[in-house]
């Protein structure tokens, strides 16, 4: 990262109920704590891509039953998080963000926010890299932004992003023109032969109270509940336990449908 880039925080989220790869994957061992790609697990090749220069301490969202499994594969990385947040409850993307936001916010001030899932197989990490840090300065200055990966095929199991024209001033970023969900083949097929779609990676780099302004215009309640299940929440040993009853009202939802549109 460059000198004036601000430094970054991961957020990695590792919900996962374990109800896919059955019966490799199970509920008390979803496939991020598996070995799937190598001798380390999704769950730490995943923290692998995101540590060194230009990244903090990582945050990892996870639920309670988890939690022991979490810190047993963070020590065997020697990875020291910045915090391992538990979910009361699954509420999806969107509100472990947003309350990983708050989190990020008081812990980090000044930082970026980076949230990936922890199941992802990613060949060419130094290509994610890459493109974090061409995402970095557009970041920084207060956008949202989203990574998509270039379609091999016109695959019906992803969303797929839209590209807008280019923005000055930032190579290699382009503005969201719309987000597509899951589209049948007949309408991959036709995305694809108009050209200019991605999909969508689930990946998203922003500043922690950039993500909560647009949160506060288009998801009030959301905000506000998820900060207030950081602000009552609780440290339980080398764990911070969301606030159930705030984090709870959060309503559930994806970051590109809740925020981005």
């Amino acid at each position: 990262m460059r000198k004036s880039t601000p430094s970054i925080v991961p957020v990695v989220l590792s919900g996962g109920a374990g109800t896919r790869l059955w019966p490799l994957s199970l509920p008390e061992r979803p496939k991020q704590f598996l070995p799937l790609g190598g001798t380390r697990t999704l769950f730490q090749e995943t923290l692998a891509r995101v540590s060194g220069r230009g990244f903090r301490p990582p945050v990892i969202v996870c639920n309670d039953d988890h939690r022991f499994l979490v810190a047993e594969q963070l020590r065997a990385a020697k990875i020291a998080p910045l915090a391992v947040m538990l979910e009361p409850v699954p509420r999806n993307t969107a509100p472990a963000a947003a309350a990983a936001a708050a989190l990020v916010a008081e812990k980090a001030p000044g930082a970026l926010m980076l949230v990936l899932p922890s199941d992802h197989v990613i060949r060419k990490p130094a290509a994610l890299r890459k493109a974090i840090a061409l995402a970095a300065p557009a970041a920084a200055r207060g956008m949202l932004v989203t990574f998509g990966i270039k379609p091999a095929g016109p695959h019906t199991g992803y969303g797929y992003i839209e590209a807008g024209p280019a923005l000055t001033g930032l190579k290699g970023v382009r503005a969201v023109r719309r987000f597509i969900e899951k589209p049948n083949r007949k309408r991959a097929r036709a995305l694809l032969a108009k050209g200019g779609v991605s999909w969508n990676a689930g990946i998203f780099l922003f500043e922690p109270k950039a993500f909560l302004a647009e949160l506060r215009r288009f998801q009030p309640k959301m905000a506000a509940q998820a900060e207030a299940a950081i602000a009552r929440g609780q440290k339980d040993l080398d764990f911070f336990r969301l606030d159930r009853k705030a984090f709870s009202a959060c309503p559930a939802g994806p970051i590109d449908t809740m925020v981005m549109e």
